[in-house]
């Protein structure tokens, strides 16, 4: 089959049309483009594909399926790949500040190779934590015609009868701390815990941001559900190409898609399933790309408002592969629909409507994956927003899985997360504790590094839920337990958390949103006075960059102007 495009306004017009792209059709007819394939549109497949980690390493064979998808359309696949930084190897170490800044990395490269290429549409497939918002952030930024599929989340693994997951393995470290586990125990336990490639299990980042790219329209429905080795993630492929063919025809763009409504529609997502608080960090940062002012406060009004109805872990039982095999995440779109929760009127990449999209769907019975809309697991949100003069530009915890929502005690203060983990492998801490890591914020890091390695040694030696954690870094989507995250104004700019003296009491509310620490607004201006700025091992390179341009978690921690203040889009050059 053939079609006729026409090219007057798709960017390929640069490189393939008129005697002064001679050259530029010279390059493309050396990769074995003939006519047809050159006068065709050219789309843009981009992977994150890469042998770091298992979340990846499917998206090569996908990539393939979308391609034949493309060309079954009538266009030209050109695939390309981007970096990531898997956070579960990253985690716990100096590699832990690579993880965030890596989503601008993989957003900025993605932009770069559409630019200088003028390719007319993208495909974005990601495994991986950052790679998701850093696939969609670009396909904002660019406004070209796209899709976004998910490389789809690993089996879980079984460990002496039960599931577990990676998040298992971090906590068993704190079990081997306290001598529950033997070195042998550990070593049984990490070598069956991730049993075959795609992202972790749980309702961790990777697999709460999948669900919010069906929500806020810029996936095929049932597209986030199918674990990473299954072979129907590759119709779920063939489609995506098939369809960003459909969206080069109709122009129809993200920034048709990513409005306030379907940002709206992305966090109650987060809220309903327990999500990632990382996604107080996402959704600003993709709504910044389109102008939207969106920020950490805004997520958190969702959140507040939208009860938590699915059952995954870390809060809850299960797993992603549980969720897709009762109907995946539109049966908790549905759910939301009923209770009249989602904006059922926003477009999607299918050309209809979320309501559209999803209208049909099912609840599933004799289940207890997701919990009717009537009856949910807690009447709000699974993540909370606080504020207070301990965090005045706000903060985040999630409630999921939490027996109480309010904490008070001393604080114990940690200048960085190797200081408090090595106290807390140590014991040298006591039930009642409020654990402060500071100077781990997006400047102060730099990167904003996870605390995942804290929080599961603190879960494997019994004392999640006896103490609480606060820092102006970020904590994994597998963290459970009493732990604040996203704290700010940072340490690192003289915010209140990096006045806090050992024993200060702190008190946490997570049922009324507020963190305060017992201190009188004198006492805090007396102690700022003396504070003085500390500076980081990293001078030159990437993370240096990183701390010049990356503004505050409240804002979704970007690093340049965004849509508000861009005089074009790619896709109208």
């Amino acid at each position: 089959m053939t079609k006729t495009w026409n090219k007057d306004k798709l960017p390929s017009r640069h490189v393939t049309v008129g005697p002064q792209s001679a050259p530029h059709r010279a390059m493309l007819r050396a990769m074995e483009l003939g006519d047809v394939e050159i006068a065709q549109p050219l789309v843009g497949v981009a992977t994150c594909w890469n042998e770091a980690a298992p979340c990846n390493i499917m998206l090569q064979r996908q990539a393939q399926s979308v391609k034949r998808g493309v060309k079954d359309a009538c266009g030209t696949p050109r695939e390309f790949t981007t970096i990531t930084v898997t956070d579960g190897i990253a985690m716990g170490h100096e590699g832990m500040r690579s993880s965030l800044v890596s989503r601008e990395a993989i957003a900025d490269s993605v932009e770069l190779t559409m630019r200088g290429h003028c390719y007319d549409g993208l495909v974005g497939l990601a495994g991986c934590d950052k790679s998701l918002p850093g696939m969609m952030m670009v396909m904002v930024r660019l406004n070209c015609p796209s899709v976004f599929m998910y490389g789809g989340s690993i089996l879980p693994g079984n460990f002496r009868g039960e599931d577990v997951t990676i998040i298992d393995v971090f906590e068993g470290v704190g079990k081997h701390a306290t001598g529950e586990f033997s070195d042998a125990d550990l070593k049984e336990m990490e070598s069956v815990a991730c049993p075959c490639a795609g992202a972790c299990g749980g309702q961790f980042t990777a697999n709460t941001m999948a669900c919010v790219s069906e929500a806020i329209g810029l996936a095929l429905p049932e597209s986030a559900g199918a674990p990473a080795v299954y072979e129907t993630r590759d119709e779920y492929g063939f489609a995506s190409g098939q369809t960003v063919m459909n969206l080069i025809e109709k122009n129809i763009r993200p920034r048709d898609i990513v409005t306030r409504k379907s940002l709206e529609n992305a966090a109650m997502i987060v809220a309903a399933t327990g999500g990632s608080t990382n996604a107080a960090l996402h959704l600003p940062a993709i709504a910044h790309e389109a102008g939207i002012d969106f920020d950490l406060h805004a997520v958190a009004d969702i959140f507040k408002k939208v009860p938590y109805i699915a059952n995954l872990k870390p809060g809850g039982k299960y797993v992603a592969k549980d969720l897709y095999e009762i109907g995946g995440v539109g049966v908790v779109i549905r759910e939301l629909m009923k209770g009249g929760y989602l904006h059922e009127d926003c477009i999607t990449v299918t050309g209809k409507t979320l309501g559209e999209n999803y209208r049909d769907v099912k609840f599933p019975e004799n289940q207890d994956v997701v919990f009717p809309i009537e009856k949910p697991i807690h009447a709000t949100g699974g993540v909370v927003g606080l504020k207070g003069n301990l965090c005045p530009e706000g903060a985040i915890v999630k409630i999921a899985g939490l027996p109480t929502l309010k904490f008070e005690g001393p604080a114990r203060c940690f200048d960085s997360e190797e200081a408090c983990l090595s106290a807390v492998l140590k014991r040298e801490y006591k039930e009642g504790d409020v654990l402060v890591i500071r100077y781990e914020g997006p400047k102060g890091g730099p990167g904003m590094r996870e605390m995942l390695s804290t929080t599961g040694a603190l879960y494997g030696q019994g004392t999640g839920g006896k103490v609480a954690l606060i820092t102006d870094g970020r904590f994994s989507g597998g963290t459970r337990g009493f732990c604040i995250g996203h704290v700010g104004p940072e340490a690192a700019v003289g915010g209140p958390i990096g006045l806090l003296k050992d024993g200060d009491i702190i008190v946490i509310d997570a049922e009324n949103g507020t963190m305060d620490v017992k201190l009188s607004d004198d006492e805090l201006a007396t102690r700022k006075k003396s504070w003085k700025p500390r500076e980081t091992n990293y001078q030159s390179g990437a993370l240096w960059k990183y701390a010049q341009l990356v503004g505050t978690a409240e804002k979704g921690a970007v690093t340049h102007p965004g849509g508000g203040k861009e005089s074009h889009t790619y896709m109208d050059l």
